[in-house]
């Protein structure tokens, strides 16, 4: 090929790579917002960015949030288009990062009910200049943008067992049936690292507060410390007789407890790994762990169908929260530690004062609730059920 021509299309090249990467901001930086709404709402621009090998799907939902408070609410009705293309691109992104091809399809899916015409003209575009045969939903199957889902995760090969998220919310970890651990970005749904050391499957995942280490339990018996940053297997933890379906770290971030279908619950030095206490007092598996903010208390769930309250200190069993039918499957506790939620295969949502075992308040649901959360304030409880459902309850009369 002669020099002219391959410097032309380096030039070619070039100026594609800048034209994707930088005009967006251009126009918004000029002020030529109209210019700037029709690019985001280009078929074509979309899709030269994520077919891209220097950008693709995330490199273009960030062109998204280019405006301002003031540019929005001046513009309302384009920037209210832009932000469904941007959550219906944040939808697809695990799905169009395997196959672009499937980009058209998932457009379809996700916006053919926003009746404006830029949309309308995006989707036509989007039919009429796609290359390849594809298949275009005739109803509004997939999740819709602009709902609550924000973004799907997709790389673990078999079931998710556990997930934590780090304190300042930027990253998230999942325990799998695949043996692994994965730490996520939360912003851009990056998988960034794959934690493999485990010989069976991990069962439960958590996070010290400083967002440094993250501790995994696992059906081969262990516990595992991993360095965050890094992805370095630091401690495992072996003392354990069978699974280790529970974990916990304390808020300091000093020690680990775990909870075992050994029927224990085990508290070790984060630091050196040693084992410093054994809880020994459930008669059936204990399923579910959580510690008190001022690190002086464990709270056990168990199949024997009760909740223990643990001197974290002496391993001493202050309570034994009794009232379920069921298996204990899930508890938390509130940041000020006077009140324990628990949720059970009873169909129903326990909290208990922590000071006196005394049952305070029960919902009944349509199916077993398999987890719960505490928001910080202590007046809204979180519960997934086996249904499907998650339910947000807030406390009413809390000082009753």
């Amino acid at each position: 090929m002669p020099a002219t021509n391959k410097k032309s299309l380096s030039d070619k090249s070039y100026s594609q790579k800048a034209y994707l990467g930088k005009f967006p901001y251009n126009l918004v930086n000029s002020g030529n917002l109209t210019k700037y709404f029709q690019t985001l709402t280009d078929y074509q621009f979309i899709s030269n960015k994520i077919n891209h090998p220097d950008f693709g799907i995330q490199a273009l939902i960030e062109d998204y949030d280019l405006l301002d408070a003031t540019q929005t609410a001046t513009h309302p009705d384009q920037s209210k288009t832009l932000k469904y293309i941007q959550s219906a691109l944040r939808l697809s992104a695990h799905i169009v990062t395997q196959d672009k091809q499937q980009l058209v399809s998932q457009l379809w899916g996700r916006l053919q009910t926003i009746n404006t015409p830029a949309m309308q003209t995006l989707l036509t575009q989007a039919q009429q200049t796609h290359p390849l045969p594809w298949l275009r939903p005739l109803t509004p199957s997939l999740t819709q943008a602009g709902g609550r889902l924000l973004r799907t995760l997709s790389g673990h090969s078999h079931w998710v067992r556990a997930v934590a998220v780090t304190a300042d919310g930027k990253r998230v970890i999942s325990g799998s049936s695949d043996k692994t651990v994965k730490v996520w970005n939360l912003e851009t749904g990056e998988e960034q690292l794959t934690l493999s050391g485990h010989s069976d499957s991990v069962q439960a995942v958590a996070v010290t507060a400083d967002g440094k280490r993250v501790i995994s339990g696992s059906s081969d018996k262990t516990v595992k410390v991993w360095n965050l940053e890094t992805g370095e297997e630091q401690l495992t933890l072996s003392g354990h007789s069978s699974y280790v379906l529970a974990v916990a770290v304390t808020a300091d971030g000093k020690r680990v407890i775990s909870g075992s279908s050994d029927n224990t619950v085990k508290v070790w030095n984060l630091e050196t790994g040693e084992e410093q206490l054994t809880l020994s007092g459930h008669s059936g598996y204990v399923l579910a762990v959580a510690v008190t903010a001022d690190g002086k208390r464990v709270i056990s769930g168990s199949s024997d169908n009760t909740v223990k309250v643990w001197n974290l200190e002496t391993g001493e069993e202050q309570l034994t929260l009794s009232g379920h039918s069921g298996y204990v499957l899930a508890v938390a506790v509130t940041a000020d530690g006077k009140r324990v939620i628990s949720g059970f295969d009873d169909n129903t949502v326990k909290v208990w004062n922590l000071e006196t075992g005394v049952e305070i308040a029960t919902f009944s649901g349509d199916a077993d609730f398999h987890s719960c959360a505490v928001t910080p304030n202590g007046l809204t409880i979180i519960a997934g059920d086996a249904g499907g459902m998650v339910h947000f309850l807030k406390w009413e009369n809390p000082g009753a």
